[in-house]
């Protein structure tokens, strides 16, 4: 991305969470603030630019507002970028918050979402009193139709912003899925880390079917969200001295803290540093996921000042006892094990025999034949994008059902570096499959746990074989070092002619499909091996999908 480029995306920026119009004066001052020395002359030049493009417009005198073409652009259109934005808008917050504790004033991070009904706030109520949240501190505002509530809540980079003004800097590093058993966290299931992403990490497991709320409240077990950061190990006890007294004024949330070096609920924890892990401020809206309540969910959003929050409940009963400090196996992440499979790779392609990586996911028996007619009805509909080869597979417990696996992309860097290539998995993205094709989410395979893929597709977020616009589809990201560009070339070449799914294969410093690698690198882009799975999704049939699983010979596989 060039200079210029950086800066119309931060003008966008900038706009975007303007409720008004605004002149160049002010988005010259706010580009001063992010770093950027431009002055008012410079600003109404990239302004017109972002005129010319329809991504911005002029009302009267008052300035200029973002159209919904601007929005889009900055939602989608700078996938690469926004995978450092991400991280870097938590910063942001961070250094934005000036709540004094002292005297209970100043800004805090919130965030803000919609609800429909009344009866959502008494269920968030419950959450609020279980303290299966960061504070019961909230805003309710009442928006055009009198069902809509906006909800405004606590967020817990707020504890961040409050350490950094005492002096002691937090390091948010995963957002994630903490199991709760018998009351007592035990340790995260799931994590993604928050560098490296374009969708904020307890967003992408804010879904009904990866959470429990409900259960933790009911029956003292189940899944929530939450957050982990490291912090220097020195500033341990002036750490827990600020939060007894945050809590002390309904600011909490603080899962457990670990003692220096100490790994805690499963996430290693570094020497010289300690772990923190803090309850998700997106808990009690999970919980109307959980019953199917509509509600849109935005995540640290903003800043308010704390004088507008008021709390929801005076009666807080934490539900959760303390952590118990003992040894428990690391949180295995998804690349260290991928690795392992990886080399395990032996197809020949020359051969078109040996072990590749399949996926496996599972159906009901009964509904066999339906989903292998949407298999072969979506690979006919587009065989560019879709790997064409499955295999039928028994249940390891449950006669009832049946598994179909499919070819995993990292199959494709198994092969790679077999023959001498190496190849590393970057990013597992979703497609548009505009002209050109872009990305518009990319999640970094290195500091997560689960296949990214796997969060889109439980998100509902493709679109392989239904007609909303553009099809959304499942790819990957492949990072190959330039020197074997030749040969990596005449191995894809022979693969894309076998039927695996090769999308793109780009120059040095190119941006491939709106990805982007490291320099002296090259990208190349694969397709998902879970892409039929999702078009079976699509149509309504339960299937639980599984990414990653197993090595299966090439040749025992049938082709759709």
């Amino acid at each position: 991305m060039s200079e210029s480029e950086h800066r119309m995306i931060e003008i966008l920026r900038i706009l975007s969470v303007q409720d008004k119009p605004i002149g160049s004066k002010v988005i010259a001052d706010e580009l001063k603030n992010k770093g950027f020395n431009l002055g008012e002359r410079a600003v109404r030049y990239h302004m017109q630019i972002l005129d010319d493009k329809g991504y911005t417009k002029r009302v009267g005198y008052s300035g200029r507002q973002i159209t919904e073409l601007g929005l889009e652009k900055l939602e989608k259109g700078l996938i690469y970028d926004q995978v450092d934005f991400i991280h870097s808008k938590f910063e942001e917050m961070i250094y934005l918050t000036d709540f004094n504790y002292i005297n209970q004033s100043g800004n805090v991070v919130v965030n803000t979402s919609t609800i429909y009904n009344e009866e959502s706030i008494n269920i968030m109520k419950n959450i609020f009193e279980s303290g299966l949240s960061v504070s019961p501190y909230v805003n309710l505002n009442r928006v055009g139709n009198k069902d809509e509530i906006e909800v405004t809540t606590l967020c817990g980079t707020t504890i961040d912003g409050i350490l950094l003004n005492e002096g002691i800097p937090s390091q948010l590093q995963h957002g994630g899925l903490l199991k709760i058993e018998d009351s007592r966290p035990t340790e995260f299931t799931e994590v993604i880390s928050y560098k490296k992403t374009s969708l904020t990490p307890l967003d992408a497991f804010a879904n009904s079917k990866l959470t429990s709320v409900l259960d933790v409240i009911n029956e003292g077990s189940g899944i929530v969200p939450a957050n982990f950061r490291l912090l220097p190990g020195i500033s341990r006890q002036k750490t827990i001295d600020i939060l007894e007294k945050l809590n002390k004024i309904g600011i909490g949330g603080v899962i457990d803290i670990s003692e220096e070096g100490k790994d805690i609920l499963g996430v290693p924890v570094p020497d010289g540093m300690i772990g923190m892990a803090i309850i998700g401020g997106i808990t009690p809206f999970c919980a109307l996921k959980e019953i199917g309540q509509e509600i849109d969910i935005k995540i640290a959003e903003e800043i308010k000042d704390f004088k507008t929050l008021s709390p929801i409940t005076s009666k807080i009963t934490p539900i959760l006892e303390k952590v118990k400090h003992e040894k428990r196996a690391k949180i295995p992440f998804l690349l260290s094990k991928s690795w392992n499979l990886i080399q395990q790779v032996n197809f020949d392609v020359e051969r078109r025999k040996g072990n590749i990586i399949a996926n496996v996911s599972y159906i009901s028996k009964n509904e066999l034949d339906e989903s292998i007619d949407i298999m072969k009805e979506t690979y006919a509909n587009n065989p560019k994008y879709i790997n064409p080869y499955y295999k039928l597979l028994d249940h390891p417990t449950d006669e009832e059902k049946i598994g179909i696996a499919t070819i995993c992309s990292l199959s494709i860097d198994g092969l790679l570096i077999n023959n001498g290539i190496m190849s590393t998995p970057k990013y597992g993205g979703l497609l548009e499959l505009s002209e050109p094709p872009l990305f518009i989410e990319l999640i970094s395979y290195n500091g997560t746990t689960v296949d990214p893929h796997k969060i889109f597709l439980s998100k509902n977020m493709t679109s392989i074989s239904r007609d909303i616009g553009p099809n959304k589809i499942l790819a990957s990201v492949k990072e190959i070092p330039y020197i074997s560009r030749d040969y990596a070339l005449h191995l894809l070449d022979i693969l894309n002619n076998i039927g695996f799914s090769i999308y793109k294969i780009g120059k040095p410093r190119e941006l491939v499909y709106n990805s982007k690698v490291d320099n002296y690198n090259f990208g190349v882009i694969t397709g998902g091996g879970l892409n039929s799975i999702g078009a079976i999704k699509e149509k309504g049939i339960d299937i639980e999908v599984k990414a990653i699983e197993k090595l299966i010979p090439f040749e025992d596989m049938d082709r759709l």
